[in-house]
């Protein structure tokens, strides 16, 4: 009678045909081997389910590229409207606003020069005086006011960091900000430096806030036909521009317009953007169009200077 003799070895063929048991530790193989045979297998599955799972896991976490860094800025320190109104303030309408702010407007107050800074929250006062009173507007036109020492003012009541609708440029006060230096700076006036870098900090974090280049231009959309465009028409403008690039006028004054390029670059750099090739050149390629507005203009925007 042949006996039918177990190949050497055959055991351990068997088990490694196993799935997913020869990668185990040794422990595990003894622990399995515990288990009646359907549960051994469901646990095997799972095993090799999730040695699986943590492979694919990390392979995408491999390949996952990281975020664009944002080119945003820090914001400055601004005294709020507060401290220089007191209790000068009028009855005025609720605050209106826009969907984002795309672009900034310089200005001059066409004001005296020689004031002390100490003395600037008065000379804010006399200016809101005069456009709210002889000029019947409802508030101050822009939205900040920044003096020769480089302090920045609140000026326009509805919040620093929302999209507050001025009356600073007519045509082109939606989706933009107004930032008044407190003087007049007409040819040949000199221009402090504190005032050109409070301008450019306050216009990079402001124009940070929608990730626009201060150094790019913009497409805004005429709202009066008053402005240099008539009204409906989409202007190309930079970005940080001057009054008198979107509304026939002198201000900023000679001075200030030509420091424009300057202070372009000063809050480039403070967005953390790379240097510019094309350094104070204003007219550069579209960076962003806004596009139509939520609601066309009110009644209200003609007389505030829209």
């Amino acid at each position: 009678m042949r006996v039918l003799r177990r190949r050497r070895g055959g055991r351990g063929h068997r088990a490694a045909r196993t799935p997913g048991i020869a990668g185990l530790p040794r422990a595990a193989r003894v622990a399995l081997g515990c288990l009646p045979g359907c549960a051994a297998v469901v646990a095997l599955v799972l095993c090799a389910y999730g040695v699986e799972h943590a492979a694919e896991t990390t392979a995408r976490a491999g390949t996952t590229r990281p975020a664009a860094t944002p080119h945003t800025a820090p914001r400055p320190h601004i005294v709020p409207r507060s401290q220089w109104l007191g209790d000068t303030a009028r009855e005025q309408p609720r605050p209106r606003y826009d969907d984002r702010v795309v672009a900034v407007f310089v200005h001059h107050t066409d004001s005296p020069n020689g004031y002390d800074c100490a003395d600037a929250p008065r000379v804010i006062r006399d200016l809101y005086t005069g456009q709210t009173g002889t000029r019947d507007w409802d508030d101050i036109g822009y939205n900040f006011v920044v003096d020769r020492c480089g302090t920045v003012y609140e000026g326009r009541a509805g919040g620093v960091e929302r999209a507050v609708t001025g009356a600073h440029t007519q045509g082109f006060n939606h989706r933009t900000t107004g930032i008044a230096a407190l003087g007049t700076f007409t040819a040949g006036m000199p221009v402090p430096r504190p005032m050109i870098r409070a301008i450019a900090a306050l216009s990079a974090w402001k124009l940070g806030l929608t990730g626009t280049d201060p150094r790019a231009s913009v497409r805004l959309v005429s709202s009066n036909g008053l402005s240099r465009y008539a009204a409906g028409t989409t202007a190309e403008l930079p970005a940080l521009a001057g009054h008198n690039d979107g509304y026939m006028t002198s201000c900023p004054g000679a001075a200030l317009h030509a420091r424009l390029p300057e202070i372009r670059q000063l809050a480039a750099r403070l967005q953390g953007r790379p240097a510019d090739a094309q350094e104070g050149h204003s007219e550069r390629a579209v960076s962003s169009h806004p596009g139509p507005l939520r609601s066309s203009p009110q009644t209200a925007d003609r007389r505030w200077g829209s």
